[in-house]
């Protein structure tokens, strides 16, 4: 099957996050047979117009708006001109996609827009929804009535969580047109095996990965060291560590960790290349996951890749990553006393963390595999494509 991914700000040849899932499930598409190309747009202008991947996916840079890195959550006056050049490329080229799926809602906009031209049915993900809250004023959609008219545009929707069903139906979206395919991992990158970032070995390490903005839950992680005296955590994520000075996010957790006496067991690194993270996770005797809302915690998973049991929050994707007293153990949001509670019982039980880490690892290989993903997302373009041509031939009829 001829898959188009299309990803206007999440390249697969960038690093982390979205890029990083595109890329991952775009090569083990490929693996099983697919042809899989990427339309990304044009962020550079040295960048060549198709770049081909080791794993042989086609990158197709896009050259809608200006030739440099834009944010994600400026680009919607980008999408007609994006959708107009997708349509060129399909209509004079020799490749044409059986299948789109488009990544973000902002992609899903240009997908729907191009593929009507030609019948091509669309599968969207959204990788995480917009606030209800936030409007976008009389004259102007918001962000989730762009996402509420997608969803009943296109022909699936893949969700990651049944949290995030729950999100696309409260916003309208008909649950029939919703599929859970969980996130994968790469389970040769992320695995127990390999080197580990120093550390001081008579001070256990609590490890939290992330954006560093206030719903992932690191101030409530910050005052839960409190009842975890002896052990130190250590934050990834936020900008490079040169740039960590002059963060707001930095400063903000800086500042509540002198509050609540913990600043010398609390360490920012900032973020660092995906492929440095193994070795962060490796590190570590537990994973703090403690987002207070959230779709999807890819941290998690690849922690459980690593053999690291994780403590988390019953938000989002967290309730079916990890197994309540199996994998990790599972707290209430926004409550640092009960999260501090579990943290010191696991820190100070080393049996109970290697049987967390075992079943955290098999349970990592078995269920979230790419090989296993990409067989069910396969399935779902299956589904649409077959749907989309029995519709045609009962037209015709």
């Amino acid at each position: 099957m001829r898959i188009a991914m299309i990803s206007e700000h999440a390249s697969p040849l960038g690093d982390g996050g979205q890029h990083t899932h595109v890329a991952d499930l775009s090569t083990a598409l490929a693996e099983i047979g697919h042809e899989v190309r990427v339309y990304t747009r044009r962020d550079s202008p040295d960048v060549a117009d198709v770049v081909t991947t080791p794993g042989g996916i086609h990158v197709v840079h896009i050259p809608a708006g200006p030739a440099r890195a834009v944010p994600a959550d400026l680009l919607l006056p980008h999408m007609g001109e994006f959708a107009r050049l997708l349509e060129d490329e399909w209509r004079t080229g020799d490749w044409h996609p059986d299948v789109a799926h488009a990544h973000f809602w902002t992609s899903g906009l240009a997908a729907v827009t191009a593929a009507r031209q030609f019948g091509i049915p669309v599968v969207q993900s959204f990788h995480e929804l917009g606030l209800p809250s936030l409007s976008g004023g009389a004259d102007r959609p918001s962000r989730s009535g762009y996402e509420r008219a997608l969803g009943r545009a296109v022909d699936r929707v893949v969700a990651q969580s049944q949290d995030e069903v729950s999100g696309l139906v409260r916003i309208g979206v008909p649950r029939a047109r919703l599929t859970v395919v969980p996130a994968g991992v790469d389970s040769i990158r992320f695995s127990p095996e390999g080197p580990a970032v120093e550390r001081d070995p008579e001070r256990p390490r609590i490890l939290s990965v992330g954006k560093l903005v206030e719903r992932k839950g690191f101030g409530d992680v910050i005052q839960a060291m409190r009842y975890v005296p002896g052990a130190e955590v250590v934050v990834v994520g936020g900008p490079p560590a040169e740039e960590l000075k002059a963060d707001p996010g930095a400063a903000t957790l800086r500042a509540l960790a002198e509050k609540f006496q913990v600043g010398d067991r609390f360490k920012l690194v900032g973020r660092v290349p995906s492929r440095e993270m193994p070795a962060w996770y490796r590190s570590a005797d537990l994973l703090v996951a403690a987002p207070w809302q959230e779709q999807f915690e890819p941290a998690a998973l690849e922690a459980m890749a690593c053999g690291v049991p994780v403590i988390g929050t019953t938000v989002g994707g967290l309730t079916e990553t990890v197994v309540d007293g199996l994998t990790g153990d599972l707290v209430p949001p926004r409550d640092p006393r009960a999260l501090g509670g579990a943290l010191r019982r696991l820190v100070n039980d080393k049996v109970r963390r290697f049987a967390y880490g075992t079943a955290a690892l098999d349970r990592a290989r078995q269920a979230y595999s790419w090989k296993r993903v990409a067989a069910q997302i396969g399935s779902v373009y299956s589904a649409v494509t077959g749907s989309r041509r029995g519709s045609n031939t009962e037209a015709m009829v």
